[in-house]
């Protein structure tokens, strides 16, 4: 019997309300908080709050927490590395755990050929280094991108990103060359060939891109999983003109999609895979993995002083091991036992216009009426409370989509308690409407 869900006071509690008080007087404005959720610490996919109410985590800090969080294997591996030393920089000079990572990514990264590898802090770092090495490679500026796309909050990263204004806004001028594309999305389905085919005709010539910029299933723009034909076609167009296939995988790698990367379960593979979130089960790591002939920049033309910090670099081995070791698989399972469940849902409440996703990558699309598709603008934010105050931590993406994102090691009992509590939720919120 699980110890979770436990609601010992509603929350935010007492405890809560004044870490909240004082996060709301001194952080910026700029954070957006979603639920009052205080955490105090975390066991596999529970969550506990400073109030003692435990959670069943399904969202894991937006995808972050792989391992499930403080994986007793990922903490040893920190703990033996904090300590012997904290950083040395690895721009300049050599250790263990960052040349033990690079060689272990560039083994499992996409590919049968020889890859090189650059570490990061972050996805919006692999980001910004993928910019310069594409263009420093084919000697060409222009990108293409794709609307609904999410790839970071820096100003290479938002110069890609077209899920929201707010993302862009004020922030201008961006970086110039970069052309947004439709993102193929079988729910709803719309002339992206065509759109291409347009593009090259009328503004920029397919001689003159250096890269496409794909996340292969859409993260933030609505966990949307396109028809292998998509990625295939891009494939296919940077093999005829010469640039380069980049695949942001910061939220569907390492695991989740039930493969090491979801770019496998596709067939296609990227001349370059970023990665960062899972890689190192909460520690911040991210990596560019490229073909060797694509990771052609010169000696000290990109460098950091902490990317692939030995602390973070043991997190990331230790969270490959698990994942190689069994979690992976896991995903496959329990990912097919949570669709199947959320598919049943789907029959019984009307507002779930599409259920999607590979592994534990999971969307649950809300539309005003099925016919028409139309989002249900604000659903998200009501499911996301009815389930946190019955003890499940949801996290919402696109315009009316929840994504399911927990832990690669939950289990049956798990993926019961999330169905019944979903179930729970969407009948409060039909009944109060």
């Amino acid at each position: 019997m699980k110890q979770y869900p436990h609601i010992a006071v509603a929350p935010p509690g007492p405890k809560a309300r004044e870490v909240i008080e004082k996060d709301e007087r001194y952080a910026s404005p700029s954070y957006v908080k979603e639920y009052p959720l205080v955490m105090h610490r975390g066991s596999g996919p529970m969550v506990e709050d400073v109030d003692g109410n435990r959670y069943l985590d399904f969202m894991t800090g937006i995808a972050v927490a792989s391992t499930g969080h403080a994986h007793p294997k990922v903490v040893a591996a920190i703990q033996q590395t904090a300590q012997r030393f904290l950083h040395i920089c690895s721009t300049d000079f050599y250790y263990p755990e960052f040349s033990d990572l690079c060689e272990r990514l560039a083994y499992l990264g996409p590919g049968a050929g020889p890859k090189r590898v650059f570490l990061t802090n972050s996805g919006a770092e692999a980001i910004e280094g993928a910019l310069k090495l594409v263009r420093s490679h084919t000697r060409r500026t222009n990108v293409i991108a794709f609307e609904g796309s999410f790839h970071g909050r820096t100003t290479g990263a938002i110069s890609l990103n077209s899920s929201k204004t707010k993302y862009r806004r004020h922030f201008g001028p961006l970086l110039a060359g970069v052309h947004h594309l439709p993102f193929a999305n079988p729910y709803r389905p719309s002339d992206w060939k065509g759109a291409a085919e347009e593009l090259f005709r009328q503004r920029v010539g397919p001689d003159e891109i250096a890269a496409v910029f794909v996340e292969p299933i859409l993260g933030e723009g609505g966990y949307i999983i396109p028809p292998a034909e998509f990625l295939q076609y891009w494939r296919d167009f940077c093999d005829e003109h010469g640039a380069l296939l980049v695949f942001d995988e910061v939220q569907s790698g390492i695991g989740r999609t039930g493969a090491m990367f979801a770019s496998e379960t596709f067939g296609v593979v990227p001349d370059v895979t970023l990665s960062a979130k899972g890689l190192g089960s909460g520690m911040p790591i991210g990596a560019i993995i490229a073909k060797e002939s694509a990771m052609s920049w010169e000696q000290g033309t990109h460098g950091s002083t902490f990317a692939g910090n030995p602390v973070c670099c043991a997190a990331a081995l230790a969270t490959l091991d698990l994942v190689e070791g069994g979690l992976a698989a896991n995903a496959r399972r329990m990912g097919a036992l949570l669709l199947a469940g959320l598919r049943d849902l789907k029959e019984k409440h009307d507002v779930i216009g599409d259920v999607r996703g590979r592994g534990l990558m999971i969307g649950i699309e809300f539309v005003q009426d099925r016919a028409t598709k139309e989002p249900f603008e604000g659903m998200c934010a009501m499911v996301e409370r009815a389930a946190f105050e019955r003890g499940l931590l949801l996290l919402s993406c696109g315009r009316s989509v929840i994504r399911i994102a927990p832990p690669l090691v939950i289990d049956e009992e798990d993926v019961e308690i999330a169905l019944r509590i979903l179930d729970e939720a969407l009948l409060s919120l039909r009944v109060a409407a």
